[in-house]
Formats: structure tokens, sequence, C-alpha cells
């Protein structure tokens, strides 16, 4: 196991505490006045889904999870889980709709991603930096509508609605940056 300083943890790093695995959702560094830095996280056990709050040092030494990477292809889902299939040795395995949490907002059929497992439990997904959706329903762009300040929300065939120039209309390709989930450019 690898330790990391306690002010290098970034949100969506998974660390174990005790025999649990923990992903981080939020956290925030925090200087009081004249008392010691210390860092706030809120972060989700990955086996039994509960969420915990707790405040480590700055200077504390972490325990990060070694994952092994393998690069999947998603198939489908059924509503509480999501499958994917090995693309070299065909085995299928599936990862929980709360363990995926908003990634599923990203995850069109057939795309090849990255599987994060923990010995041989799959524990997350990597997602690439962005992905390209298609556009199932938005309002009609105004005409002569400067493209400057101007949005309208779109919904993707993810589900997922973002905001958009007035010129994207439905049945257009957009990227949508995974890390923000804010609209890139038409594609």
């Amino acid at each position: 196991m690898a330790s990391i300083q306690a002010t290098r943890l970034r949100k969506g790093m998974l660390i174990k505490r005790g025999n649990d695995l923990f992903r981080l959702l939020e956290l925030h560094h925090l200087t009081p006045g004249n008392k010691r830095a210390h860092i706030q996280v809120r972060m989700r056990n990955i086996r039994t889904m509960a969420l915990a709050d707790e405040k480590f040092r700055a200077e504390e030494d972490i325990e990060r999870a070694t994952l092994d990477e393998r690069e999947m292809q998603y198939l489908y889902n059924d509503g509480d889980h999501y499958y994917f299939m090995d693309t070299t040795s065909y085995e299928q395995i599936h990862i929980s709709n709360e363990a995926l949490g908003d990634s599923v907002n990203y995850l069109i059929p057939e795309a090849t991603i990255r599987v994060e497992f923990y010995d041989v439990e799959p524990v997350g997904i990597e997602l690439p930096p962005t992905v390209d959706l298609l556009v199932k329903e938005t309002v009609p762009g105004i005409k002569g509508a400067t493209a400057s300040a101007q949005v309208k929300p779109a919904t993707l065939e993810t589900g997922l609605v973002v905001q958009v120039p007035p010129f994207v209309n439905e049945g257009d390709k957009v990227r949508v940056s995974t890390e923000t989930g804010e609209y890139q450019s038409r594609v």
C-alpha cells in the first residue's frame, strides 16, 4: 500500500481506513486562525455505501488503495447494475449504480473505458476527459440570438441535462466534459 500526505488527497481517490475502502467525494482544506491546518473529507464506503465525514491533519499520512485497471467495454444496465466485458478475456462483470455515482451520465453502450479493481473486486471506472453524446431533447434555437450569453437546457441520450448554445438542435452530437459536466463543443 502506498501512503499519501493528506494535503495531496483529491476528489475521486480511493483510500483505505482499517479494512474498508472509501472513495473521496468532497474535501476542503481548512486553516483556522492560529490552529493547525486540516483537511475535512466526505467519503463513501464502497462496500456498504455508507457516508462518512472525517478530519485529517495536514501532515498525516493516509493509506491510498492501489488499484489495477483493465480495459473493458460497457454493455448495458438493468437499472441497478451496469455490465462491462473485459476486452481480452470476454469475462463479464457488473458494478452497482451507487458505486458508479455520477459516472453513469457519461456511459454509452459499447464505449471502451478503464475499470478499476481492488484485488478482484471492481470498485469504479475511469472516464475519458470528454464524451460525445447525442442531444435527445432541447427547445428550438431563437433566430438572430447571439451565441455569447444565450444558453438553453438540452437532455442528452444518457439523461444528463447540460446548458448548450442556441444553435445546438435535437439530433446534434455534443462534446461534454466528464469532470465538470459542461458543454464543450458541437461535434
